[in-house]
């Protein structure tokens, strides 16, 4: 199978909709295509271990998850995936995997749908399991092997014995785990394993480095060991000496599939002669009879021996350095493509004069369109009104305040409800100027448009509304009656009724707080005037004990006795 499947778009596209870019580019390069994850998907995954705002373990987990696909290719893909992100992603990609109970599961995986399923398969359960060791190894020591500092003042250089003892064997470990991949020239024959044998290769240099330092050290220490101490010593210098007969036969093969000369190490074995005198060192120590030998011959050999194997070691890291050296050009090279295709870009558009961007509330001609401001408080005219509010009632910007009457169209049984009453209780018969008559203005006092002080400011207001004084400041003149009538008196004049309609045979009279002395205060705190010749309900009489003039503010408490129904 070539080529993006058709499980592959569907996977991609359903990530897309979720949003979940990190989960797509993972499927992007786990595909079916029978070639190692591209570079592109891999650096953005190696970014995304790099930022803060990324959750670590749904990474890991979308990687996971393709690993329990059917097909040979999307699992080795994911496990390659996986170890490029460990060996060069963020530090905390490895720690979560190192955090985990479990990790690969792959000992049984077998791929049946054809003989290069099968031949995969196994490459695949090895790979799983050194992985799987790498992740341990970190989870023991806290460090990963392959990125400690090397050099005199290494980490594995300067630890102490106990700690070296216990550190050592770890290593092995790890070592083996990467060697029982034990692929040959011959099975290297598509893009999927060359993928995972280069970063194998990569890491069993870095990793032999470790190890061969760790052994290094124990050398220089093994003298002045004690008796179990030596005995350990010698078990882990016996077991490096395999271990390096087998990277040289894996760095053969590096060499086989044209991994260059430079890029392999040297690997130096130490003498012979060395092994003869750990092992007399160890006799000695048990009360075993040994050849006679001088201190000087041991320091000579010991001497010889850490000379081979630090050799070898800078041979590693020179290596190590050349490819960091060709990783930084690769980097530069691409920073430098990128840098012209810019270039470019900019030379192809056209030369524009450095201007301001247009407001995106601006017209074409450049001028700001503004819609009058609404106001929230004004009441809906009917379409035979002809008058309008000019200003609202709240509204105090302006240098002066124009009351008017809003013009009513419905409901006129509403105004006999909302009559008025003079102080013997007799119906007052409201008197209103036409619509074309022109409306008294009250001026403010220049510069001031409200007082310092709540009272003062509403004993103003209430004064420009006529309310509460001998002045009448509105249109709207009350009289008592000569005679009471059911139809409003010789002086009504029809109005437009209000927009809301109320029953005026369930309407009950209203309540005055206190005793009006003047009836223009009605029309001051908005009681409409009686309109239409409808039929006006019989009003309680209202009896006063003792007439009360009302105070100055209209909005304070009230003297005298209280209002008396009959």
């Amino acid at each position: 199978m070539s080529g993006q499947s058709l499980t592959d778009r569907i996977t991609a596209a359903q990530h897309s909709v979720t949003g979940s870019a990190v989960s797509k580019t993972v499927c992007k390069a786990t595909t079916h295509e029978i070639m190692g994850p591209k570079k592109k998907h891999l650096d953005y995954l190696i970014q995304c271990t790099n930022e803060m705002n990324v959750n670590i373990p749904q990474l890991a987990d979308s990687l996971f998850e393709r690993t329990t696909n059917s097909s040979w290719v999307v699992v080795f893909k994911s496990l390659i995936t996986t170890h490029h992100l460990m060996v060069y992603g963020n530090e905390r990609f490895i720690q979560y995997l190192a955090s985990r109970n479990t990790l690969f599961n792959l000992s049984n995986f077998l791929d049946k749908s054809g003989l290069q399923g099968y031949d995969m398969s196994t490459f695949i359960r090895r790979y799983s399991r050194y992985l799987n060791e790498k992740a341990v190894s970190y989870r023991q020591v806290a460090f990963d092997f392959t990125k400690v500092k090397r050099g005199a003042d290494g980490v594995m250089r300067t630890m102490n014995t106990e700690k070296l003892l216990k550190t050592v064997p770890i290593i092995q470990n790890q070592m083996d785990a990467l060697l029982d991949f034990n692929v040959n020239s011959n099975e290297l024959t598509n893009g999927v394993i060359n993928a995972a044998f280069m970063l194998l290769f990569k890491d069993a240099i870095r990793l032999f480095a470790a190890y061969n330092e760790g052994i290094i050290n124990l050398l220089e220490k093994y003298f002045d060991m004690k008796k179990n101490q030596c005995k350990e010593g010698l078990d882990i210098y016996k077991k490096f000496l395999t271990r390096m007969t087998r990277i040289s036969e894996f760095l053969k093969v590096a060499e086989q599939v044209g991994i260059d000369r430079g890029d392999i190490p040297d690997l130096s074995q130490a003498p012979s002669s060395l092994l003869d005198a750990l092992e007399q060192h160890l006799a000695s120590l048990e009360g075993k009879k040994i050849k006679d030998s001088t201190a000087a011959s041991r320091a000579t050999t010991l001497s010889n021996a850490v000379s081979s194997l630090a050799s070898t070691g800078l041979s590693l890291t020179k290596v190590d350095e050349r490819e960091k050296q060709a990783a930084l050009e690769e980097e530069q090279a691409r920073l430098k493509a990128l840098k012209e295709q810019r270039l470019k870009e900019l030379a192809k558009k056209p030369h524009t004069s450095l201007t301001t961007a247009a407001s995106p509330v601006s017209t074409s001609a450049g001028s700001i369109m503004t819609a009058p401001a609404i106001d929230i408080f004004s009441t809906p005219s009917s379409s035979n009104s002809t008058s309008k509010l000019p200003n609202d009632l709240l509204d105090l910007q302006q240098p002066s305040f124009h009351p008017s009457v809003h013009s009513l169209s419905t409901a006129p049984q509403v105004a006999s409800t909302w009559g008025g009453f003079d102080e013997l209780g007799g119906l007052l018969k409201p008197t209103v100027a036409s619509q074309n008559q022109s409306l008294p203005i009250a001026k403010l006092p220049p510069n001031k448009l409200v007082s310092d002080d709540l009272d003062s400011s509403l004993a103003n207001l209430v004064g420009n509304l006529g309310i509460g004084n001998g002045t009448t400041k509105n249109d709207v003149n009350w009289s008592q009656p000569g005679e009471k009538k059911l139809t409003g008196g010789s002086n009504w004049q029809p109005k437009v009724a209000p927009t809301t309609a109320w029953n005026a045979a369930t309407m009950a009279p209203p309540v005055m707080a206190y005793p009006a002395t003047t009836p223009t205060g009605m029309i001051g705190y908005g009681i409409p005037p009686q309109m239409g010749n409808v039929p006006v309900m019989t009003q309680p009489t209202l009896i006063y004990s003792q007439p009360v003039m009302r105070p100055p503010n209209p909005f304070g408490p009230v003297s005298g006795a209280q209002i008396q129904f009959m």
